[in-house]
């Protein structure tokens, strides 16, 4: 893999349109597979995670076009039980939501048989917080470790509904369990500790299923979803992926004469936990052109330079803003004032161990932080130095490591950047044009 140097004391100037958001292209091609008709995706993420969706849906006789950048993706429909058995591995690369949902989608395909397998990372990560559930339905997954680590095998089985209490806020868990309700035999209700990111059921209602939301509800948030609905071929726009804007935000907040415009957000309000962070941080940020694009909310965001404040994040926001956290780290060092995160032990079970590695990186780069079970403690008002440093192949780390060597002194080299083409293939090119001004 490549690395990249950066150097310090430059600036950032101009408009970028970061990539379609990750979640809703994958979302798009697994919803748009299983429809009558024809869905048409524009926007859709060419990245190597949802390409690795793609891959296995293609496997099962789903018939998608050529995913490239600025193109239109057809996916024609196969209907509900039209997903043929597989002649091969599943290969789901890198990509922890492609295996999850895949989980969901596939544990009621009566009398087929599949197996889903990943690069040596996704081996790593559990699965069974998906695969217990979807047991309760019924669902016969079988793996390394009792079913928690990849390779996984699938013997598709006749569903029953039921009520599901998940013990962590996670929309794969969640848009698992939906995607098995859909050929359930009776209702499925998942109750969650803390709301999650709502992206399926917003596009599953679209697509014609019958479901109901209670983000208040007594247990916690819950979705209902009643099973026998036939899903219809839809026109999907993807909107901009705050994920991948947040680099730039922080970015634009820190580097010195910076202005940046980051075009056609999405500001869906399970995403934008970023957004409240920034608040609290009293960064001068301005939403401009709101407006709704297939059912999400959509903006501009304006960014300067500002002296930040420290943050204090854990409970029900962390789930809003969990991949932005490595990002928020950077910030956090330049800030007034100690800032903590807390509850976001999820991170330890993404790509890599996102918090031990951002510590470590960090740290390499001069920063004085603390390492917490479920979180991290930084001090603000450090200058970083420049200093070789490893993205440990994290495509989120690989960014916000960027974004730490343009207000560090010195030069620092990047190894393995190209990791960033994971969610965001043209990061780096992007930010060449955005040096120049």
């Amino acid at each position: 893999m490549s690395s990249t140097s950066l150097s310090g004391g430059g600036s950032l100037r101009g408009s970028v349109r970061v990539p379609g958001d990750k979640s809703i292209s994958h979302r798009s091609l697994l919803f748009g597979a299983i429809a009558e008709g024809e869905t048409t995706i524009d926007g859709l993420l060419p990245a190597e995670d949802p390409l690795s969706t793609a891959a296995c849906l293609r496997s099962m006789g789903v018939k998608i076009s050529a995913i490239e950048a600025g193109s239109i993706v057809r996916v024609q429909g196969v209907g509900l039980d039209g997903l043929n058995e597989p002649k091969e591995i599943l290969n789901c690369g890198n990509s922890g939501t492609t295996m999850r949902l895949m989980l969901g989608l596939l544990a009621g395909r009566k009398d087929r048989h599949f197996v889903l397998d990943g690069d040596a990372s996704l081996r790593q990560r559990p699965m069974a917080r998906v695969a217990k559930p979807l047991a309760e339905l019924g669902g016969d997954i079988s793996g390394r470790e009792g079913g928690n680590k990849a390779p996984l095998a699938i013997r598709g089985n006749a569903l029953k509904g039921g009520c599901i209490t998940t013990p962590v806020a996670s929309a794969q868990v969640k848009s698992a369990l939906l995607l098995a309700g859909l050929t359930a035999s009776e209702p499925v209700t998942v109750i969650e500790p803390a709301l999650s990111r709502d992206h399926s059921e917003r596009m599953l209602r679209a697509f014609g299923a019958e479901l109901s939301c209670n983000p208040q509800g007594p247990k916690g948030p819950s979705v209902i979803l009643q099973p026998g609905a036939v899903l219809r071929g839809q026109q999907v726009v993807v909107p901009g992926d705050i994920s991948s804007a947040a680099f730039w935000l922080v970015a634009g907040l820190l580097v010195p004469g910076a202005e940046l415009t980051i075009e056609n957000v999405g500001l869906n309000p399970t995403r934008t936990g970023i957004l409240d962070v920034l608040e609290m941080m009293q960064a001068p940020l301005t939403v401009l052109n709101q407006r709704d694009v297939a059912g999400e909310p959509v903006g501009d965001l304006l960014v300067k330079p500002a002296q930040l404040k420290s943050f204090n994040i854990a409970g029900e926001l962390i789930p809003r803003l969990v991949d932005e956290i490595p990002i928020l780290a950077v910030a956090a060092l330049a800030a007034e004032g100690t800032s903590v995160i807390a509850d976001a032990a999820e991170l330890r079970v993404k790509e890599t161990d996102r918090l031990a590695v951002m510590a470590r990186q960090l740290r390499a780069m001069g920063a004085e932080l603390e390492e917490s079970d479920d979180g991290l403690v930084i001090p603000g008002g450090q200058q970083l130095k420049g200093a070789d440093v490893d993205s440990e192949t994290d495509h989120r780390v690989a960014m916000s490591l960027a974004v730490a060597a343009l207000v560090a002194e010195g030069n620092t080299r990047i190894a393995r950047a190209d990791a960033a083409a994971v969610s965001y293939p043209n990061f780096w090119d992007d930010l060449a044009r955005l040096q120049r001004g």
